[in-house]
């Protein structure tokens, strides 16, 4: 009789925590759908979609579980999260990624393209490690790409962080387009650098239509008989403060917070930056659409894959690393966004191979690699 009430009970838990479990569950579904939209959708015109975009991995994650769950029970509820994730696969593909293509045609041409945000070559010792800079140049030599494409430069005149000069000295891309979007003193340059192996022969900027650190060049490199397009581009950052990061380091650790107002302030700059980068991405997508010849993209988009910065800017382009990459696609080693906000698209005429993640802790940034054969 006892076994019987105990049996009954059990069953009574189960039912409410399943009525529980299964609110829960149409949460996490719908929060995935939303984020879904996330691509197409400006936060310029409703910004709250994108904070669903930048969430997508975790709400997943979250999704998967609750298929788990379901699953043990032998309940058909299951195939609810699973159907849902199963709509948006193709999205899982810019984020996990798994290649068998082989090796570039020898007997067509191919060229290396590297992009890096150097983090100014650790100009303040962010690292604590004076050889930090030294290993940098060593990774840029042994790679010897045919075009490199750095955000966060830094080059100073005359002394030793003259990192122009040395860098042309140091590998075979010796043809430079450099724009600086800040200048500290007569000497200190900060801002965006393209080498290339193969001649430059005209060059450009978008304007953003204000000053800022953030920038987008382009420039038209001759390769034979025909002339690419390579754009190089440092789009805005959320621009955390040593406190936002501290606070978020406390989440991450269960650290307990009852700090309201830093929350709020971390939102506020997630939406000034989803908004901004959006207005940017928008003018950077009209530059490529009017561009006459084929183009790469290279750059620090600050965004994810499930976002409308990289589903604008990446439109009628494929992506290098969803093309021939291999594994987690993290390209930024900071707290957040902790995934790959680092990007090699390219036009259709271009074939990409052997892309490749370095995982090299020399900037807050992973340096990208890929192979492009030209068809």
């Amino acid at each position: 009789m006892e076994s019987t009430e105990n049996n009954k009970a059990k069953k009574r838990k189960r039912f409410y925590f399943n009525k529980v479990a299964s609110f829960c569950n149409h949460v996490a579904v719908i929060s995935l759908l939303i984020s879904y939209l996330a691509p197409h959708v400006s936060p310029e015109n409703f910004y709250i979609i994108a904070f669903f975009g930048i969430a997508y991995p975790l709400i997943v994650i979250i999704n998967l579980v609750f298929v788990i769950y379901w699953a043990i029970q032998l309940h058909k509820r299951a195939f609810y999260s699973l159907i849902i994730i199963i709509l948006g696969w193709s999205n899982i593909h810019h984020y996990v990624q798994f290649s068998l293509k082989g090796t570039p045609d020898k007997s067509k041409k191919v060229i290396k393209v590297m992009s890096y945000n150097v983090k100014v070559f650790d100009l303040y010792n962010w690292s604590h490690n004076l050889e930090t800079r030294a290993k940098m140049f060593n990774l840029l030599n042994d790679e010897s790409s045919d075009i490199m494409c750095f955000q966060e430069f830094f080059s100073r005149d005359s002394s030793k962080f003259d990192n122009l000069d040395s860098l042309v000295h140091l590998q075979k891309a010796k043809y430079v387009h450099v724009e600086y979007s800040a200048n500290l003193k007569p000497n200190q340059h900060f801002g965006i650098a393209t080498f290339s192996y193969y001649p430059i022969v005209a060059q450009g900027k978008i304007d953003f239509g204000y000053h800022s650190n953030n920038i987008c060049i382009y420039s038209d490199i001759k390769i034979g008989n025909d002339t690419i397009r390579v754009y190089n581009m440092h789009l805005q950052s959320i621009a955390f403060s040593k406190s936002d990061y501290k606070y978020a380091e406390e989440l991450q650790k269960d650290i307990e917070s009852e700090d309201i107002e830093q929350s709020k302030n971390i939102l506020r700059r997630l939406k000034k930056a989803f908004v901004k980068r959006a207005k940017q991405a928008d003018l950077i997508s009209a530059s490529i659409d009017q561009c006459p010849y084929p183009v790469i993209v290279c750059g620090d988009f600050n965004d994810t894959p499930s976002s409308y910065t990289y589903h604008t800017i990446s439109k009628n382009l494929k992506d290098a690393f969803v093309e021939s990459g291999n594994g987690f696609g993290k390209s930024y080693i900071g707290i957040f966004p902790s995934f790959r906000i680092d990007y090699i698209l390219h036009n259709p005429k271009f074939k990409a191979y052997n892309f490749r993640t370095i995982r090299e802790e020399l900037s807050d940034h992973f340096p990208i690699v890929t192979y492009l054969e030209i068809n």
